[in-house]
């Protein structure tokens, strides 16, 4: 069956000639118009979550608060989806979608937390997370309607590597570096704070797809054979070591095991997929695993994390502050939680620690149950799947690399905090994308929905032809 968003060859007949030559058919409207039919089901969802909130948790419906949470997030998405039908009539017309259901969903079980704590004004923390919202769903369009074509990225390919590593430093500087929860990841320039890690992921993800584009031949073909397999010579191993000494550098200055992983991780699959090669996968495995096997031996707050893994519900390590009593909390309400969940309103997802950030998926665990949280999970695999659907469609190396670097950030960032609240592997900082309390997280976010879009819409709009 032919792609809706691809030109199709269509054969007439004439009355006079009986034949006509085949002639291409545009239909764009048709991915459209699907979006806008899975965005009003979505902003439907979300608001019946507000309303479920309401119910359970105060008794009654809030109109103004309705308005506010549930209309403010349609209105920003469908003027996104309005303004996609000019600038990416094309685009994939389910990425948008579930961004907002997942984004609605989470600003839900925000205010829920909220009503708990008694946080109900405007300077409320789901208040913020609108605001910050509309902000990010702004620059998303900003990014879509200034990117017309993606590949224009690939001639800035060291510019992003510049970009990305300033990024990274800046938490570290004094006058302008923040602690918080003894992870240095935050800059703050008066009352704002800004995560510039979130940021640098995109950057990194470009700077890599357009280096392993200009480097691959050498990175594939070239090396010596051991076990069956080819490894890399060791001048090739420059670009490795070079990400892993950064990664480890993140560990020991930021305190950040969980954005050490994503950033190395995100190189490890994107040179993998660009060589082909399963030889760097298992160095770069074994790179990581040594680095962080050393680090937790010498570096305090690492040991402490993989303690409070090991072994949550000891007395030493249960502690209410850098202890393992937030993961212990989060199992707790994930298994009172159950099958179907205590329903939104209807639990105590407050008890946990950074419950609206870190550990909104503990929280929505408890009030939708394995249920609830099974169905979130499928959304972001189907985010996924249409993300390596896009990302196989490209045409040329850079933009498939670049799709994968991209959809692999959600993935990975997925897999390694529902990974931590669930106890799979040593709980990181990382927050939940489009779900958890946050700007930083919302924007960097928002922006990969925004490449996504200008990616699925440069990829269709070129001719294909279909009998």
């Amino acid at each position: 069956m032919a792609d809706p968003g691809v030109m199709t060859i269509v054969n007439s007949v004439q009355p006079a000639t009986g034949l006509r030559p085949p002639r291409r058919i545009r239909v764009p409207e048709k991915l459209r118009n699907l979006e806008l039919f899975l965005l009003l089901f979505s902003c439907a969802i979300n608001a019946g979550a507000v309303v479920m909130v309401q119910l359970g948790a105060l008794g009654s419906i809030d109109v103004g608060q309705l308005v506010l949470l549930g209309a403010g997030l349609s209105i920003l998405v469908i003027g996104a989806h309005t303004a996609l039908r000019f600038v990416a009539p094309n685009a994939d017309p389910f990425i948008l979608p579930i961004a907002t259901l997942l984004n609605g969903i989470g600003i839900a079980e925000i205010y829920r937390i909220d009503i708990e704590m008694n946080q109900t004004g405007w300077d409320s923390t789901a208040v913020r997370q609108v605001v910050w919202s509309a902000l990010a769903i702004a620059i998303a369009l900003a990014v879509i309607v200034a990117l017309r074509n993606h590949r224009v990225l690939q001639r800035y390919t060291y510019v992003f590597m510049v970009i990305s590593g300033i990024l990274l430093l800046l938490p570290i500087l004094p006058g302008i570096g923040k602690e918080v929860y003894g992870a240095r990841v935050w800059i703050g320039i008066g009352p704002l704070s800004f995560q510039p890690g979130e940021v640098a992921k995109i950057a990194l993800a470009i700077f890599f797809a357009g280096y392993l584009v200009s480097r691959r031949d050498s990175l594939s073909f070239v090396g010596h054979k051991f076990l069956g397999m080819r490894f890399p010579r060791a001048r090739d191993l420059g670009p490795i070591l070079v990400i892993w000494a950064a990664s480890m550098g993140v560990i020991i200055f930021q305190h950040d095991l969980g954005t050490a992983l994503l950033y190395f991780g995100l190189f490890v699959v994107m040179i993998y997929v660009a060589t082909a090669r399963l030889s760097w996968v298992i160095l770069g495995v074994g790179l990581f695993l040594a680095g962080a096997l050393v680090a937790s031996q010498v570096l305090t707050y690492v040991n402490d994390r993989f303690s409070n893994w090991l072994n949550p519900f000891a007395q030493s390590t249960y502690d209410e502050i850098g202890g393992s009593y937030q993961l212990v909390q989060g199992l707790f309400g994930l298994a009172n939680g159950g099958l179907i969940g205590t329903g939104l309103g209807g639990g105590q997802p407050s008890i946990t620690p950074l419950a609206q950030s870190d550990y909104i998926v503990a929280s929505l665990g408890e009030e939708l149950g394995m249920a609830g949280l099974f169905a979130i999970l499928s959304l972001y695999l189907l985010f996924i799947a249409r993300g390596l659907r896009i990302s196989f469609s490209g045409t040329d190396d850079f933009s498939r690399l670049l799709g994968i670097g991209l959809t692999f950030v959600i993935a990975l960032q997925c897999f390694i905090v529902v990974g931590g609240v669930t106890r799979v592997i040593p709980l990181t900082g990382l927050t939940t994308p489009f779900l958890a309390a946050g700007g930083s997280s919302l924007v960097a976010n928002w922006m990969i929905v925004a490449l996504l879009l200008r990616l699925s819409d440069t990829v269709r709009n070129q001719p294909r032809l279909v009998v």
